[in-house]
């Protein structure tokens, strides 16, 4: 069986279905009470367990591995003390270096042939190089976020553990991801935005009428901003293809589409999905953006194990729109 935490989050829920449609068998552990939502409902007996255990109690995480035997580990709970202020700041970074020291004390328990680890995009800010990313660009020690911050730092660790504990740890470079399940605003890009009020009815309004959010990219709603916006089914996908690929050959994975997709085509998208629809973006680009396309190489992603997205902006928006349609909008 294959340990997810977070399982019942976001990405968590769309890796446990994809894992499911490999013919695996999945343990998703989450904090909260859980409640197993429609995509992972109906599975036969034995396939999905839910678990609901505190990662930063290393006693109730190892515990699961006497009630179920655990051949692999997909780390996506938050490793981070995020949001700010929710915890005094040392014993926020305390909680955090815990939890994710706990999964490694799991991993080498259990002696799983294969931990995957979630990191993000954000790891890549501040480095000078043209798109596409590529896994093996020189990052810098500095992070302007809390997120990539503790994402670099856990990369830095899965590497001294892989060496000195025989662990084969990946780290997972995720992109911006959207789709069901998600958050109708990001302060990171403005497609959830966008398609949560075209289905509102009130796209015009929701734009302009928005507060600006200085820290994110998507910031003023220029159609030729954008980035390398991921589907969460595909995201799920290429995590579960990662997680049980025979081999590896590499530590380090991002995970995206490889390609840049501007508002613009989003918004072209979405009068697509849903006609009437009125998208107002200004034109060009936000003169205080980064100024730069950003998406990812995911040449590694393809070649060790041939994914490849099934959705792109299009059919990824009507499928977001039926499924939000269908009285899933929150």
């Amino acid at each position: 069986m294959i340990l997810i935490t977070g399982g019942l989050g976001f990405i968590g829920t769309h890796t446990a279905r994809a894992l499911l449609d490999l013919g695996e068998s999945v343990v998703l552990v989450q904090r909260r009470a859980p409640e197993v939502p429609a995509p992972l409902a109906g599975e036969g007996e034995g396939r999905l367990v839910v678990e609901r255990a505190d990662i930063t109690d290393r006693a109730a995480l190892l515990a699961l591995g006497d009630r179920h035997k655990i051949t692999g580990i997909v780390h996506l709970a938050g490793s981070m003390p995020w949001p700010v202020g929710a915890h005094e700041p040392v014993e926020g970074v305390e909680k955090s270096v815990a939890s994710l020291l706990n999964v490694f004390h799991a991993a080498t328990e259990w002696q799983v042939s294969r931990l995957g680890l979630a990191s993000t995009i954000g790891v890549y800010g501040g480095v000078e190089a043209p798109s596409p990313l590529a896994e093996d660009l020189p990052l810098t020690m500095s992070a302007g976020h809390p997120i990539p911050t503790f994402k670099k730092i856990g990369e830095l660790m899965a590497g001294h553990l892989a060496e000195t504990a025989g662990l084969e740890v990946v780290n997972l470079r995720i992109g911006a991801i959207w789709g069901p399940l998600g958050h109708a605003r990001s302060p990171f890009f403005l497609l959830p935005q966008l398609v949560h009020a075209a289905v509102q009815g009130a796209v015009q309004g929701a734009v302009q009428g928005a507060a600006p959010d200085p820290t994110s990219p998507a910031w003023g709603a220029h159609a030729g901003d954008g980035g390398d916006l991921c589907y969460v089914k595909d995201c799920g996908r290429a995590i579960a293809l990662l997680q049980t690929a025979e081999r590896l050959r590499h530590r380090t994975y991002n995970v995206a589409t490889g390609r840049m997709t501007t508002n613009g085509e989003v918004a072209a998208a979405i009068r697509r999905a849903v006609p009437g629809a009125d998208v107002e973006l200004r034109e060009g680009r936000d003169p205080a953006g980064p100024g730069r396309d950003l998406c990812l190489d995911v040449t590694r992603l393809r070649e060790d194990t041939g994914f490849e997205p099934a959705y792109d902006t299009g059919s990824g928006i009507a499928d977001y729109v039926s499924w939000l349609r269908a009285g899933n909008a929150r």
